[in-house]
């Protein structure tokens, strides 16, 4: 017996071994590919910030070493980290400038490239340079790096300059032939989120607001790349107009777009020609990891709240969400912590499940009875964001922003005929009262069904009116003249009184000192990364698969994600007209 005993400790013993060097030996894999086998080493003065503008281009991003394990060549770029990047190197006396390296930039909204600008702009007006380079600038790059000094081009490359343009996908004839129809209750005029499902262009409504919020972000960005420049914003759109996307280097040079002609190895003798120290190259990754925390007791809390809201997030599509769930309990937590002296809410979502939405509109009022809560909106804050939102006690927008569209929608499948004619499957029904198969895809609602749904759908708008009217300050007749589902810039809902300033996440937090009436204080974020060995089991392929189809077939792409989403949030929602789909941007 006694040998029996001995012999399964020794096997314990064995695993137990077996596994501190498995995870010793995983963690040095991992190590070593997040360092890719070198230490970040000292920065010299003279130093210039080398940010790479190549990737698709988030909120925020936590580096991926499993996914290169696997892999994965799809990169994403967090705009947290290159915020902070950009805003410690303009305090630090070893960084002389940056340097941009304009490549394959994704960027789902103008509003996140226009704050990138601005923390760039502000980084300029400290007395250092900015240089930056490309084969080819897109038409988002172009707009980034015209705050640069010095704007270098391949002599074979090209400039894209010809303005914005939406255009959504309508799948009405589709489903028409598939034999679905989508049942559809909405209220408001402008909340065309479900026209997709039931035209095959847009309504006049919706044209009007689409063409209203792209001529305001194009015009604001006439202007700023007019300011950097020294061309008239007349001239520009006149660039626009007669297609420079296909022009020479030689012409682009000549018309001022650029500044000089140059190949990739030009550029570290161009810097180093005004600025002799600057030899040393360091990557945002580097720079971020060298700057060292400063502790300090009392704290602002900077909680990111970005994609879609939903009720649980166990959509596979869908790899950035709002959990409704963990964002409530999180909330919570920071509403208990008597170290957190304010929230500053980043919102960078263009709404979802209306459920979702008032779950945290209850838990950020509460927040906001105890402490100071700033809101600081991204690319969007609309809908069901801009619900939750307005419950707090000041909200920033970025003049791009796009906010507002205050309204709800519901889509309900009808099957029937797919099921019926062309698949061939027949149903039949035992029920023990009227409406027990309510809802299902085997039959459409009859006319009481629909007035029901409809009335749903207006009560719960009604409630968004009254949420949006306490949390402003305003009448609901008043929200009611701004809502309809209608779509606004930033700077459109900073005249009509749907957010308080224009600024960006920097403005907020200085916002939420002065409420919190702290004049130092650590930042803190949230939520909080998960730890690394749930990557293993989770991120890769739910990631891979989001940007593999999105990037490889990027319509369809686009088309799933979005059904797929409005499949899982429920049937009332409250989200922004169909995916933003900006052509000519990227």
């Amino acid at each position: 017996m006694k040998d029996f005993v001995r012999n399964i400790l020794a096997v314990l013993a064995g695993l137990v071994l077996f596994a501190f060097v498995l995870i010793g030996f995983v963690i040095a894999l991992v190590a070593g590919v997040m360092s890719d086998g070198t230490v970040a080493e000292p920065v010299r003065p003279g130093a210039v910030l080398h940010i790479r503008l190549d990737g698709i281009l988030v909120e925020d991003t936590e580096q991926d070493s499993f996914s290169e394990l696997l892999g994965d060549n799809f990169t994403t770029v967090g705009l947290k980290p290159m915020l902070e990047a950009i805003k410690t190197a303009k305090q630090s006396s070893d960084i002389a400038g940056i340097y941009l390296e304009a490549g394959n930039f994704e960027v789902a909204s103008p509003a996140m490239t226009e704050e990138l600008r601005d923390a760039l702009a502000d980084f300029k007006s400290g007395g250092k340079f900015i240089v930056s380079y490309g084969d080819r600038y897109s038409q988002n790059c172009y707009y980034l790096c015209s705050v640069a000094d010095c704007i270098m081009l391949n002599p074979l490359g090209s400039v894209e300059w010809c303005g914005l343009a939406a255009q959504p996908v309508f799948y009405k004839g589709l489903l028409e032939k598939i034999g679905v129809k989508m049942q559809v209750f909405k209220v408001g005029a402008y909340k065309s989120a479900v026209e997709p499902f039931t035209q095959t262009e847009m309504s006049e409504e919706n044209r009007r607001q689409v063409s209203s919020y792209l001529h305001d972000i194009w015009g604001r960005i006439l202007d700023d790349v007019s300011d950097s420049r020294h061309l008239t914003a007349e001239t520009l759109d006149a660039y626009a107009d007669s297609m420079l996307t296909l022009a020479s280097g030689e012409e682009l040079l000549e018309k001022g777009l650029v500044d000089t002609l140059s190949y990739l190895d030009g550029v570290q003798a161009y810097i180093q020609r005004g600025h002799p120290d600057s030899r040393q190259l360091v990557s945002v990754e580097d720079w971020n990891l060298l700057q060292k925390p400063v502790s300090h007791k009392e704290k602002i809390a900077v909680y990111y709240a970005y994609g879609d809201i939903v009720e649980r997030s166990d959509d596979l599509l869908a790899d950035e969400v709002i959990d409704a769930g963990k964002m409530c309990a999180d909330l919570k937590m920071l509403r208990n912590d008597r170290t957190v002296k304010a929230v500053v809410l980043r919102v960078n979502s263009g709404g979802g499940s209306a459920y979702a939405s008032e779950q945290i509109w209850r838990e950020v009022k509460l927040l906001s009875r105890e402490k100071p809560v700033v809101v600081s909106m991204g690319g969007m804050a609309a809908s069901g964001a801009y619900y939750f939102a307005s419950a707090a006690n000041y909200v920033y927008a970025l003049p791009m922003t796009l906010t507002g569209s205050i309204g709800i929608f519901g889509v309900v499948p009808d099957g029937s005929r797919l099921l019926d004619e062309k698949l061939g499957l027949s149903f039949d029904v035992v029920k023990t009262n009227r409406r027990a198969d309510f809802g299902t895809v085997a039959r459409p609602f009859d006319p009481d069904e629909a007035a029901m749904m409809q009335s749903y759908i207006r009560r719960g708008y009604h409630l968004f009116l009254k949420r949006v009217a306490e949390g402003r300050g305003l009448s609901e007749a008043s929200v009611e003249e701004l809502a309809q589902g209608r779509v606004w810039t930033g700077a459109q809902a900073l005249r009509n009184g749907l957010v308080d300033e224009a600024g960006t996440l920097q403005d907020a937090i200085g916002k939420a000192r002065q409420l919190g009436g702290v004049s130092t204080c650590g930042i803190v974020t949230y939520p909080q990364p998960a730890p690394w060995y749930m990557e293993l089991f989770d991120e890769p392929a739910k990631h891979y698969f989001d940007v593999s189809l999105q990037r490889t077939v990027p319509g369809l792409g686009r088309i799933l994600r979005d059904v797929s989403v409005i499949a899982q949030t429920g049937q009332l929602q409250a989200r922004i007209p169909y995916s933003i789909n900006l052509i000519n941007w990227n």
